[in-house]
This record gives structure tokens, sequence and C-alpha cells, in this order.
């Protein structure tokens, strides 16, 4: 079996989405999987050794130069499985599945299961995605393919199925739904008073300040227009509200530290010391506008700040993550942020009680039996 991706390089998403799979699917439902990477020549050497170091059996080959001649990757693919005689590959994105369609179509593969991302067609032309005309008029053809014509799929929510069903007629039962989860590393950790009153003083903010998280890219679809227009009024009411900003400089982000001097910082760091600085936090900030694009997806930050014990402040039409918000009482919907005239803190017991959700929802120990609902599928 193969797992395969296209065009993503090295990241803390991959590790997590990608390899961190790869190795569980390995180890915990022994599944004889291989990753096969392609790549940009942009940094090829030092992608690949990174990619090499968490997946050391990984596959990880260049892609020819610009992205719109993925078709002739695909006979390369076809070539690595006439070596390797894979029976299934798992294919990562739209790109990907169309590539192992492509093979399997000259009997390379004998089955292909669809990893669906989000909505990728919508995201193109909702967010302006800087690609090809062609390949963009394109890419919802691709999409339609990958999710009619795969044997399985996977699915980061529920919502995306419904979306498959209503923009391209989807109608099987052959998928799974299983989140964007955190890495298999993750154990729940009490807060760490000591560290948390150091990372306050490291900011220069007071132990009883209300601590916002704002961690992240600063990607189109993450809405920083809507995000402004929660946070002035916030800021503007309480001295004491404070908002820490995760993320690369961004013009927003500029604006609101020269608005509020003395209660917006922006930092961008390493994974390793982001999760200290949340910890350190009280409340995430999960804020994206109404798009297709958004109302499919299954953010890993969702995770990631209960993780850290942060109740998640979050937009109402947000993948599957408001129904889970409300039934789990782990954070608050926008509309009901912007009237409370009042955060309060997080107790211990709360921030604990968060971070078991995660461990209950959001791991891949978690979603063990969705993947062995997905093996089952595609054997």
């Amino acid at each position: 079996m193969i797992y395969l991706t296209y065009g993503e390089p090295p990241s803390g998403v991959y590790s997590s989405q990608v390899c961190d799979v790869v190795n569980y699917l390995k180890k915990e439902q022994h599944a004889d999987i291989r990753l096969l990477a392609v790549i940009s020549l942009h940094d090829f050497k030092k992608a690949k050794a990174q990619i090499k170091k968490q997946c050391p059996d990984a596959l990880v080959i260049p892609a020819l130069p610009k992205a719109v001649y993925w078709r002739f990757n695909s006979f390369l693919l076809w070539f690595i499985c006439l070596v390797l005689r894979p029976r299934i590959i798992i294919a990562r994105n739209v790109i990907a599945a169309n590539m192992a369609l492509a093979v399997k179509k000259y009997k390379g593969v004998q089955t292909v299961c669809f990893d669906g991302r989000g909505a990728i067609a919508a995201e193109w032309h909702e967010y302006d995605v800087q690609v090809a005309d062609s390949w963009k008029q394109e890419i919802e053809s691709l999409e339609k393919n990958a999710v009619l014509n795969s044997n399985s799929r996977i699915a980061v929510s529920q919502q995306l199925v419904e979306y498959w069903k209503q923009q391209y007629g989807y109608s099987d039962n052959k998928h799974v739904v299983i989140p964007c989860t955190l890495s298999s590393s993750f154990v729940i950790t009490a807060p760490n008073e000591n560290v948390i009153q150091m990372k306050r003083e490291e900011l220069g903010w007071l132990k009883d300040d209300v601590l916002f998280a704002y961690s992240g890219s600063t990607a189109g679809w993450q809405s920083f227009s809507l995000l402004s227009t929660f946070l002035y009024p916030l800021l503007k009411e309480n001295k004491n509200y404070k908002v820490l900003f995760l993320a690369k400089e961004e013009e927003s982000i500029s604006q609101l530290k020269k608005d509020f001097p003395d209660q917006v910082q922006q930092r961008w760091l390493s994974h390793e010391v982001v999760k200290d600085f949340l910890n350190a936090c009280d409340y995430g900030i999960l804020i994206r506008e109404d798009t297709v694009t958004n109302r499919v997806a299954s953010p890993t930050k969702f995770a990631e700040y209960l993780a850290a014990g942060l109740p998640v402040i979050m937009s109402e039409n947000l993948g599957d993550y408001a129904r889970f918000t409300t039934d789990h009482k782990c954070g608050i919907l926008l509309a009901d942020a912007i009237k409370l005239s009042l955060f309060s803190k997080p107790s211990k017991d709360e921030k604990l009680r968060l971070m078991k959700l995660v461990e209950q929802n959001f791991t891949k120990k978690a979603n063990n039996q969705q993947y062995k609902n997905l093996l089952q599928q595609v054997r």
C-alpha cells in the first residue's frame, strides 16, 4: 500500500497528518504501507531529509517544475507501481488522487482511496489561489473525478461528505470521517503554574489578565477582518484583556498592535515553544468567515487549543466543530462571545477536562475504529 502526497513540503501539519498517520497505520494497524512524497525541486534535499527523518522508508521524489504539469508525474508513479507492485494507493488531496486514478486506469493498482482534506475547488475560487487560469477552470472536474471514481474516501468532516453529495452527486457509503488529529506523541500534562507564570512575565502581562491566543496561519481563509471586528470592542472594553498572536506579522496584526500597544503582542515561534505559550493563555481564537472552504474544514488548531486547556472562541459554521463545542461545552460560539461582557479564566480542573476531550476525540487512538474501517474498505 502507498500513501501518496503531491506538492506538499514538510511542515507541522505534514508531520501530524501524513507521517504520523503512516507510522500509526504501520504500528497499530499492522498495515503494509509506505509513504511516497512527490515534492518541489526547491530545497529538495533539505525537504527530503526532513520527511525521511520521520518516515525512514519513505520514497521522496522531485515533481516536474510547474504544478500544471502534474500529469507527467503520473507516468513516474505508474513506473514506481510497476516496481513496488502495491495494490492500494491512499492519495492525499485532489491532484494526488487523480494521479492514482490514472495509474489505476492502466492497471498499475487495483484500489484508490481519496483522502479529502477539504473543498479544494471552492477554496481556489473563494480565496483566489494563485494558479494558472486553465488549471483553476479544471480543478472542479478533477475534484469530482476524485470523489466519484475512487474506491473509498476519507473525509475530515461530515460536512465535507454533505458537500460531496450536494456538489458532485456522491451517493455511495464508501467513506470514513476522520478529523485532523494531534500527533501520537500527545499526552495529557497538567498545567504547570510555574511555567504559566514565567511565560506571562516574559510577555510582561499579569497573572490576572485574561489572555486570548491566536495561533497559526494568516492565510486568506483565516478571516482577519472578522477577527478584528471581534477583538476591537473586546480590547477597548477591558484593559486586562490581552491578545497573543502566535503567527507571522500581518497588516491587521500590526494595526492592532499600534492601536493597543499594551494589550497585543505577536511572536513567530517554533512548534515546540508554541505549546508553553498556549498553556499560559486562557482562550483560543478560531474565527473564520462563512464560506464553503470553512464550512467543511477540520482545523488542527481546534484540537491544539483544547490540548492546551483553552476553551475555543469559534465561528458557528466551522466544519463539525460548532456542534461539538456546544455538546461538550468546550468553548463559545462567536455570536455568544460578542455579547459577553466578562470572560472568566478557566480553572485548572476545567483545563484538564478540555485536554481529556482531545484524548477522547482528536488522537489517532481515539479514531482507531475509523482507521480499521478504512483498511477494511480498501482491502
